[in-house]
């Protein structure tokens, strides 16, 4: 009855709420930007690499590779997967839809992250959607709610759901016992977290920055071999997205379960563009102007959703290997690796995925703290009180590897939706602001300035901004 009373929620949540909201957003954002998210998008890989005057400063480069972190993880091979199985090929072509649209509203929320952001005693600077809720809105409680909402859906839904996608990677080895395994890797995978989440955000940071460009890159160049491999079957693959995205009689006649409403999810799930995390990441940057982050976090969208999904997608729908509902997951990723790599092909997924669920738990748990921070007054706990918080948040994952699929997955979208439906309508309240401070930065680039901001310039009260006066 539980999972039936989730199943529900989430279907109603997503069709028609979720879908008409996430559209409308970001076509708004897209057009009254004029396609920022494509036109800016060289000068956005170039802002990826710029450095800090103080080199103990948090990047741009160190802030996408956190929010990077959380966003490609196992939503990009299973959610992938899933999506295909349950929904059909079409899906892939509705996550490339969300991506686009999705990558503008990831530039608005991202931008007055760090246009609201704080200062702290050493220089550095946090913040996220509740100190631009709170701020600009002056809606503090509407800022309690969603560092509820988030604590919710990063230490628990989204936890929970890693680790079962991380234990159903090994069902396809002849070692596996349901009654004994799950509960193994459970054990497993909540040391391996709990030993690294003890060091800390900075920590965490540091981590991040070096495993996740490496398990991508890794990633994507064995899904080109079997793609290259499977080349004959690349113009069906293309014709079959194609048909099954645009095949309306069938979307209609099924909407919840259609490719169209998977699409919507696993992308949103895997790219988070709106949901209201990545904020929490961008405003921690040292940057010159906030939409230089802004559009840095355009490029961890492109990244998650354009290449590792489409990487994960293209891989299995070009190997031949049938979807069906049967093999839903992990096993129909490994039967399409293993057309070209053999017993191999198996074994490297799972250690994709274990570097995957290492770094996603990782950057949930930076997230997390910073929701924590928000309600403990804007001030950091003790040491001692984060050590027990982290000692729970792993706790639950361990639990996520003995639930079943559906309740994970149900749970997951669930709290995640209430995220979006918080932050996604702020973001379009206080897109005024995100508008005059990205004209201001196009008119110091025209005049070959390297932008520098200053709230007076858009019109801004000292009294609402604390980094920028």
């Amino acid at each position: 009855m539980i999972l039936e009373l989730l199943q529900k929620l989430d279907d109603v949540m997503y069709y028609p709420i979720l879908i008409i909201v996430m559209a409308i957003a970001g076509l708004y954002f897209t057009i009254k930007t004029r396609f920022v998210q494509i036109r800016h998008l060289k000068d956005a890989f170039k802002l990826v690499m710029e450095k800090p005057q103080d080199k103990s400063q948090v990047s741009s480069f160190q802030a996408l590779m956190v929010s990077t972190a959380s966003r490609v993880g196992t939503g990009n091979i299973v959610g992938v997967s899933t999506a295909i199985c349950l929904g059909g090929a079409g899906s892939i072509f509705w996550m490339w839809v969300m991506c686009i649209i999705g990558a503008s509203s990831a530039f608005v929320e991202s931008t007055l992250a760090q246009i609201y952001k704080q200062k702290e005693e050493d220089g550095n600077s946090y913040g996220g959607p509740a100190y631009y809720i709170e701020q600009a809105l002056k809606a503090p409680w509407l800022s309690v709610v969603f560092c509820v909402c988030l604590i919710v859906t990063y230490a628990v839904g989204f936890n929970l759901l890693c680790s079962y996608n991380l234990q159903s990677t090994f069902e396809t080895y002849s070692f596996y016992n349901k009654n004994i395994t799950p509960y193994v890797v459970g054990v497993i995978i909540t040391l391996l977290v709990g030993f690294c989440a003890m060091g800390g955000g900075k920590k965490i940071i540091k981590f991040t920055e070096i495993l996740v460009p490496i398990m991508g890159v890794c990633y994507v160049l064995v899904s080109l071999i079997v793609i290259i491999f499977n080349i004959k079957n690349v113009p069906t693959m293309f014709i079959t997205i194609l048909e099954d995205a645009f095949d309306f009689k069938s979307i209609l006649g099924g909407v919840a379960g259609s490719c169209l409403i998977y699409g919507v999810k696993r992308g949103l799930y895997s790219n988070e563009a709106g949901v209201g995390s990545a904020p929490n990441a961008s405003a921690s940057a040292n940057v010159s102007h906030p939409v230089k982050q802004g559009l840095v976090q355009t490029v961890s969208v492109y990244i998650d959703t354009m290449l590792l999904c489409t990487a994960t997608g293209l891989m299995c729908l070009s190997s031949g290997v049938k979807a069906s509902e049967k093999v839903a997951g992990m096993p129909y990723v490994q039967n399409a690796i293993s057309t070209v790599f053999g017993k191999f092909g198996p074994i490297f997924i799972t250690g994709a995925m274990i570097l995957f669920a290492i770094t996603t738990l990782l950057g949930n748990l930076y997230y997390v703290e910073n929701a924590v921070i928000y309600l403990n007054g804007k001030k950091r706990p003790s040491e001692r009180f984060f050590k027990i918080f982290r000692l729970i948040c792993v706790i639950i994952i361990f639990f996520g590897s003995i639930v079943s699929m559906d309740v994970a997955w149900a749970a997951a979208d669930i709290t995640m939706g209430f995220m979006t439906l918080i932050n996604l309508p702020c973001c379009v309240a206080l897109f005024k602001v995100v508008n005059l401070a990205l004209k201001d930065y196009e008119r110091q680039l025209k005049e070959n300035k390297n932008p520098e901001f200053k709230g007076v310039d858009i019109g801004l009260d000292k009294n609402d901004i604390c980094f920028w006066k």
